[in-house]
């Protein structure tokens, strides 16, 4: 992100109640300097994080960008486990422990609130590990994160270290312990949460889990973890202001680019939306029955009903109340009838194509001719053909005809079961809803038998949608 989106982001990162932005890396880039520099002259309520590595021009980095803020911080980070050691810093154990001592003084003395990670801790020998915190503690270091830098731990391993921490670390009270977890087994919020429970009073967490390789913890995540399960973090609470989040949520996607996957927890698409007809059913009884969370509580106005191939008469009947339709029960059956057979053709059925269906069902509710089927043979390099299928006086008729194109071909088609002559004067195509799969209109006006009307027809299939329209137009002429 750019310092000016970083700005916005930190601004309604603020807004929502965040306790501590760490807003960049400053030795990184310029820009990456200009962007804390900036956050830290506007943000006044929450304090203002600079990362720092244990070097000291990355300290004097993060100093100068935070400096002006109302509340700053520096966050060190060095390297603790022996992969590191070996293959990064290729330093033995006492030089790494010297190095953290010396910068975290050296930042103590330039910041009053000063954070330690021993990157990499969940795969740090733990001797080692806790005489590392200790020293940071000793030289100032007020808060120690705890890494599990490369999405390695579980649950429970996360609550044991941070247990032996508080166990084994003498100074530990003079500190409070942070977590930070990365998703690359896709517990970066379970390990977090485990955190927590463990005694952590500090979580590194993103919006949208966003972050290196598979990401971060998930602070939508997290935060409405601990407030929705209340029995098990009992007495705990983030200042986090949750109806803000899904708000949140999309700014951030926008600016990175990152789109949220629709079954992304509490932010995703799917997070409060129903279609399975036996959640639908229990839901408008009592919306307790497989919501855990109320959507208003994260932003959202209200849970949906998603209606398509999954859902039930109950979810149906109640969204043609709400569109202001009163049918009887035999009139929600047959309206269901078509609604399922079109679920079959569509992800999602939208109002529009259910007012659709209620217009068709009108316009054939004194039907001589009955579409049944229809097939078409078309092509560049073919003359199109179509088969149509109807029912007239009790019979089934089927005719096949050519034509100039496949519309045509339809029409001729349907011109030889019903013996009319017609003529088509005027012919329309619109989509009805949105999406590859909306459902189109076709809009016709017809003269026969000396009269002229106009009618309609839909369906997802505009060849089937054309051939309704013209019948309706025949069962118009045939009622007049």
């Amino acid at each position: 992100m750019t310092s000016a989106q970083k700005m916005e982001i930190a601004s309604q990162l603020e807004r929502l109640g965040v306790d501590i932005i760490e807003a960049g890396f400053p030795i990184a880039s310029p820009d990456d300097f200009k962007a804390v520099s900036l956050i830290s002259r506007h943000i006044k309520k929450s304090a203002i994080c600079g990362l720092a590595r244990c070097i000291k021009a990355d300290i004097e980095a993060a100093y100068q960008s935070t400096r002006k803020a109302k509340h700053p911080r520096i966050h060190l980070f060095l390297a603790t486990s022996k992969i590191h050691l070996k293959y990064k810093f290729r330093k033995p154990e006492e030089e790494i422990l010297d190095l953290a001592k010396e910068s975290v003084k050296l930042t103590r003395n330039l910041c009053d609130d000063v954070e330690f990670s021993p990157e990499d801790a969940t795969r740090s020998e733990r001797e080692f590990l806790f005489r590392v915190i200790e020293e940071a503690i000793n030289q100032g270091a007020s808060t120690i994160n705890v890494p599990d830098t490369t999405g390695y731990s579980y649950p429970q391993e996360i609550h044991g270290l941070i247990t032996d921490i508080l166990t084994h670390v003498p100074n530990i009270n003079k500190a409070t312990i942070s977590i930070h977890c990365h998703d690359d087994l896709g517990m970066a919020v379970a390990n977090s949460l485990s955190g927590v429970l463990a005694g952590a009073r500090q979580v590194h967490c993103t919006i949208n889990g966003i972050g290196e390789r598979a990401g971060n913890a998930s602070l939508e995540e997290i935060v409405m973890a601990i407030k929705t399960r209340s029995d098990v973090f009992r007495g705990l609470y983030t200042g986090i202001r949750t109806t803000n989040i899904v708000g949140l949520s999309r700014l951030v996607s926008s600016s990175t680019g990152f789109v949220v996957p629709p079954n992304k927890a509490i932010v995703g698409k799917n997070a409060f939306r129903h279609e399975s007809g036996i959640h639908q059913d229990a839901i408008l009884k009592q919306r307790t029955t497989y919501e855990i969370m109320d959507p208003h509580d994260v932003g959202i106005v209200e849970s949906q009903i998603v209606l398509g191939k999954h859902s039930g008469r109950h979810a149906l009947s109640k969204r043609l109340r709400d569109l202001g339709f009163e049918l009887d029960e035999a009139k929600i059956n047959e309206i269901f009838r078509k609604f399922k057979a079109l679920a079959d053709k569509k992800k999602e059925v939208f109002d529009d194509d259910l007012v659709a269906l209620i217009e068709e069902e009108a316009r054939q509710s004194s039907k001589v001719y009955e579409l049944v089927a229809v097939r078409v043979t078309t092509g560049t390099d073919i003359t199109p053909q179509a088969t149509v299928r109807m029912k007239f006086k009790k019979k089934i008729h089927e005719v096949s005809s050519s034509g100039d194109g496949p519309v045509d071909a339809c029409y001729k088609a349907v011109d030889k079961i019903t013996g009319i002559k017609a003529e088509l004067q005027d012919y329309r195509i619109e989509a009805v809803t949105k999406g590859k799969d909306a459902l189109g209109e076709v809009g016709i006006k017809l003269k026969a038998k000396g009269k002229v009307v106009t009618a309609r027809g839909s369906s997802t299939d505009i060849i089937e949608a054309s051939v309704r329209a013209y019948i309706n137009a025949l069962n118009k002429i045939e009622s007049l």
